[in-house]
């Protein structure tokens, strides 16, 4: 009987970490990237010389581009997970990624973005919404060469960065697609 326990488990665990690729199989191939951030000055007025933004794209960049944010503790890759991307990008659904350029980056603190247990711990600038949300805006215009966003969508904390966008950068995009975040929680987070 244990031995059945265990080789359920071995197969839930085997299922779990191929579930994104299987669910993804239609799509063109997802790419993972790094773009330095040069000198990136926090809200605090700290700087770091280089601020990692790790990121993951799906489609060809000559396409309508949209921008999928990340909920707390997540990342961009566990967007493509069957629920979310298994339910959004594939042929026919809504965000098609033959049709539109997926931009799914890490926020600052999470993934493979820059986070203070990279070594600077302690020293590491304080962040908030504020500043993850120009960190991505620098990816999409700078590293990217994004001038207009089709649609920014997020989830949870990627939501209430949805919410930020539509007030910092109104023009470089279109429609907001926040789910579940309240303006009022995103307005008392970031001050």
């Amino acid at each position: 009987m244990q031995a059945f326990r265990l080789l359920w488990r071995a197969a839930l665990l085997a299922a779990a970490l191929l579930a994104p690729s299987l669910a993804l199989a239609d799509h063109p191939a997802p790419k993972e990237a790094d773009w330095i951030a040069k000198d990136f000055r926090f809200h605090t007025g700290e700087v770091v010389a280089d601020l990692r933004i790790h990121y993951t794209t799906i489609g060809s960049p000559s396409s309508e581009p949209v921008l999928g944010l990340h909920g707390t503790t997540g990342s961009g890759t566990g967007m493509l997970a069957p629920a979310f991307g298994g339910e959004l990008f594939g042929p026919g659904q809504p965000l098609d990624a033959s049709k539109y350029f997926i931009i799914l980056p890490d926020a600052i603190g999470a993934g493979k973005s820059s986070k203070p247990s990279d070594g600077m711990r302690a020293r590491f600038p304080r962040y908030n919404y504020d500043d993850m949300v120009l960190a991505q805006y620098r990816l999409v215009t700078e590293g990217l060469g994004i001038r207009r966003l089709l649609l920014v969508l997020g989830n949870s904390m990627g939501g209430m960065h949805a919410w930020l966008w539509a007030v910092k950068y109104p023009t470089s995009w279109t429609p907001s697609c926040p789910w579940p975040a309240s303006r009022a929680r995103c307005r008392a987070a970031t001050g």
